[in-house]
């Protein structure tokens, strides 16, 4: 289907967002009526720039406050109407968004507001434009969908429909199935866009919350599928009002936009794609440094062995059990400290995972690899980070860890594997990431959480694998930090017995995060544990949580190298969470 973008969603000038829009792959835009007023290119000259740039204008947006008011009122809004459809004459575009009215001027009667926007109509038709009626969530008297297409109904003007529009729609809580009973041809017009739930006014919701289909938790699949059912065969169109894309790099937040809609299309069953390849495991994490000492001696003292040399890089191996470390020093003069870079994902099949990824306009990176080395897809997500799709120890495929010979005899202390990662995201990239792993990786994202972070609100989603494969937390800190600094990245190794690898550790010299004593206090006073059982987390400097259903949580944390330290969990009785709880006692003792 053919789709399109609100310029209200992008930052920049409007020269800028047309150029974005056509770079992402739009076919066309629907034209917010500030960003032409700022514009200093006349109609006629951005109708050119739009159709050079191979988009159309199936919108301009919006007329506010027309129906339903006092005669002498209308001919002043009709005077209004008259200018605006020839200004849309030399624009090119050929119809019109009219909002249901907010004037505390207007009236509740609908055969007023159908005979006026009749006579609208016939001032539109005249011009060469369709009228499309919206019911605004806060409209002061047609606020929903329903209501809005009666009065249209009413009015029976070949010039006039309806446009639907996902958020005024599920922000109210109306049900979409009746949507169905419209003619597809009568709904001129089809605008979406997500949001997060959220418990507050809707006018300021929709203002500042709205996001890309995919990035809340409206169903915007089902929403389409019944517009669809209508015969509706106009554009997909984005509308979004969002604080942070209107910060954002038009490019990028463009690209997001059309993958979004190419994932909607895929959930409402009108576009497939290449199917999810649903990672099974995490197989490594890779951490790049310019001195790998430090990184080497934590490692040795939580119990990983280097196990192996990349033949033709410098990359080394580090294991303990089924978790997988590598440490690239391959990239000194490029980064300055330790951060966690690249991430390697198990799937079943690797090409068809990376084949799912193009289709949802990933940016594939390249292959700097010798002859003799495994070949591996990667990309890039959204924060940088490279994502390779790997088989580890398959004999039907190449397995990555073919191109390291080995150092030494593997030795294992522990059943160890990678339990999770954590990802802090820049600011304006955290939206993104997680359609970006929804779409791309099919992970299922749980709700988001706000944590108490010393100078702020952290925010916080994670994502998972319903089969049981990797599990990603995605974090948002409330500012960045002074000088630029970026906020560190963490590994989670799972353990079957946190006490004792926590005893290992500390014999073998490795520093853990200091906890407060303050905070034990309160775990007496929340939990029952068993006699001496709450003295060794103490001492040990190990936190813990418990769910409602009795499942628990024990965890511990190495002191920061770099930009990146390790957590240690243990996880018994069905826990899935990730011991938010204690999130902020673990932000402020490394703030300390």
């Amino acid at each position: 289907m053919r789709k399109s973008i609100a310029t209200v969603c992008l930052s920049g000038t409007l020269t800028e967002k047309l150029t974005a829009a056509s770079r992402a792959g739009f076919d066309g835009v629907e034209i917010f009526e500030n960003d032409l007023l700022a514009s200093p290119l006349a109609p006629e000259e951005i109708a050119a720039r739009t159709a050079d740039l191979g988009l159309r204008i199936d919108l301009y947006q919006p007329m506010r406050d027309i129906e339903a008011v006092p005669e002498e009122v209308f001919a002043r809004n009709l005077r209004r109407a008259r200018h605006k459809f020839e200004l849309m004459r030399r624009l090119g575009a050929d119809t019109v968004l009219v909002c249901s009215s907010v004037s505390p001027r207007a009236v509740d009667d609908d055969a007023l507001a159908a005979e006026q926007l009749s006579r609208l109509a016939d001032l539109a038709r005249e011009s060469g434009v369709r009228v499309a009626y919206e019911a605004l969530a806060w409209g002061r008297h047609v606020s929903t969908y329903d209501h809005a297409w009666r009065i249209v109904e009413a009015a029976d003007h070949p010039a006039l429909g309806t446009c639907l529009d996902s958020f005024h729609i599920l922000s109210r809580g109306s049900d979409p199935q009746g949507i169905e009973a419209i003619p597809g041809d009568k709904i001129f017009f089809l605008q979406l866009a997500d949001a997060p739930l959220m418990a507050m006014d809707v006018l300021q919701w929709s203002r500042h919350y709205r996001c890309f289909p995919g990035q809340g938790g409206f169903d915007v699949a089902g929403l389409l599928r019944h517009v669809l059912h209508t015969g509706y065969d106009g554009p997909l169109s984005l509308e979004v009002f969002n604080d942070v894309f209107r910060q954002a790099d038009a490019g990028r937040t463009a690209l997001d936009g059309l993958r979004s809609l190419l994932a909607l299309e895929e959930n409402a069953g009108v576009l497939p794609l290449p199917a999810p390849v649903i990672p099974s495991g995490v197989a490594f994490a890779e951490l790049a440094t310019s001195d790998p000492e430090p990184v080497g001696e934590l490692l040795t003292a939580l119990g990983f062995t280097r196990t192996g040399r990349h033949h033709g890089k410098p990359v080394d191996l580090w294991e303990q059990g089924e978790a997988r470390v590598l440490v690239n020093t391959g990239t000194a003069g490029r980064r300055t400290d330790t951060t966690l870079a690249a991430v390697g994902l198990e799937t079943a099949d690797p090409a068809a995972s990376a084949r799912r990824a193009e289709a949802l306009l990933a940016p594939a990176l390249p292959k700097r690899r010798a002859a003799q080395d495994v070949p591996l897809e990667s990309i890039a997500a959204p924060d940088g980070t490279e994502v390779l799709f790997c088989a580890t120890g398959r004999p039907e495929l190449p397995s990555w860890t073919d191109d390291f010979a080995s150092t030494t005899q593997r030795v294992t202390t522990e059943a160890v594997a990678i339990d999770h990662l954590a990802l802090t995201q820049p600011w304006h990239h955290f939206d993104e990431s997680v359609l970006f792993h929804r779409t791309v990786l099919g992970l299922s994202p749980h709700d988001t959480v706000e944590l108490a972070d010393p100078y702020g609100l952290f925010r916080s989603r994670a994502l998972s694998a319903a089969s049981g494969g990797p599990r990603l937390v995605l974090n948002l800190a409330p500012t960045p930090e002074e000088g630029g600094e970026t906020r560190a990245r963490h590994v989670a190794f799972a353990v079957d017995d946190l006490v004792a690898a926590v005893r290992r550790f500390r014999a073998a010299g490795a520093e853990l995060l200091r906890v407060p004593a303050n905070y034990y206090d309160d775990l007496e006073a929340r939990f029952d544990f068993a006699e001496g059982e709450l003295e060794t987390y103490r001492e040990l400097g190990i936190l813990y949580d418990r769910d409602e259903r009795g499942g628990e949580f024990r965890h511990c944390y190495t002191e920061t190298v770099g930009h990146v330290f390790f957590e240690f969990v243990q996880r018994s009785g069905g826990y899935a969470g990730f011991g938010a709880a204690n999130a902020p006692i673990r932000l402020a003792a490394q703030r300390r």
